[in-house]
């Protein structure tokens, strides 16, 4: 499912960076927006919308669901795969498309209420149609704890919006390539494209809190500076388990583990420049948790201080 609804993401980013180029001013607050709706800006969100949302799931149900087998409508509980990793990414997927939606209605016009209710719920309005493709499908179903991690995903930018005009916390993620799927490519991926979706082995997801935005405006602390708490998986040769498709066990066996992580971060949207650019490049990437040393605690070998984490 990751893999799936990264395409939405990854085309609505391109078009946001589009546009972004034309905002004369920091989002940071939003007195910078007008409330007065510009015409061809709205219309042009709303057919862009439209088009992207349709073409992306009928593109989506050709590649992935014309050729599976179909079934009635049913409930899919995977809520125990991946140690959680692929919610994990559906919780970061509905927070980003929340994010971006809601900078392209302000953008437009719209005001801010109307901007935060309808942008920040957009993430699970798309994907609660991937789920109802995948409800329809024999192979998967329905599911409601993935149903449940979009929905956090955009309360989350919600919220925080509404509480404090700004993401003061933001869900991010940073991969690095494991040597895990050499030994089930088919499942974990046999290309960098295939493992950077599918090994949830290498996927890190990162909760990044700017601690200034916390702190009084005359604090000295650095604007940028973020500390993130991360969850990530290691061992990971099946959802469930490491067995093959015969139900034998992989060999060589690997332990399956969680592993949390603490390290710093930088907010790539506090970092003041004049340049349009610059301020594109930084949104648009802002989703990416930059790297740092960490302190990384597996369940099963402990503590352990990585120089160098992404």
């Amino acid at each position: 499912m990751f893999l799936r609804i990264l395409l939405f993401l990854t085309l609505l980013i391109g078009t946001f960076s589009a546009n972004a180029q034309r905002l004369h001013l920091e989002r940071l607050s939003y007195k910078s927006y007008a409330d007065t709706i510009h015409k061809g800006r709205a219309i042009g969100l709303g057919a862009g919308t439209a088009a992207l949302w349709v073409g992306s799931v009928v593109g989506l149900n050709e590649l992935w669901y014309a050729h599976e087998p179909r079934s009635s409508f049913h409930f899919f509980d995977d809520s125990g795969e991946w140690m959680q990793q692929d919610k994990f990414g559906h919780f970061l997927t509905s927070y980003a498309i929340g994010n971006y939606y809601t900078d392209m209605m302000r953008w437009s016009g719209f005001n801010r209420k109307t901007s935060i209710w309808t942008g920040g719920f957009m993430g699970s309005f798309y994907l609660f149609g991937i789920e109802m493709l995948d409800g329809f499908s024999s192979q998967w179903g329905f599911s409601l704890s993935d149903f449940g991690a979009n929905t956090t995903g955009s309360l989350l930018f919600i919220g925080q919006e509404l509480l404090w005009n700004e993401q003061r916390i933001m869900p991010k993620v940073s991969y690095h390539l494991t040597h895990y799927a050499q030994y089930r490519p088919n499942l974990l991926g046999s290309s960098f494209g295939e493992r950077l979706m599918k090994d949830y082995n290498g996927h890190t997801f990162w909760l990044s809190v700017n601690i200034y935005s916390f702190l009084k405006e005359e604090s000295k602390f650095p604007k940028w500076l973020n500390v993130a708490v991360g969850h990530g998986a290691t061992g990971l040769l099946g959802g469930h388990d490491n067995l093959d498709d015969d139900g034998n066990a992989i060999i060589p066996r690997f332990r399956r583990q969680r592993q949390f992580l603490l390290s710093l971060d930088v907010d790539l949207t506090k970092i003041p420049t004049k340049k349009k650019w610059l301020r594109t490049l930084f949104k648009a990437v802002s989703l990416i948790k930059m790297p740092f040393p960490a302190m990384r605690i597996g369940t099963e070998d402990g503590v352990k201080f990585e120089p160098f984490y992404f």
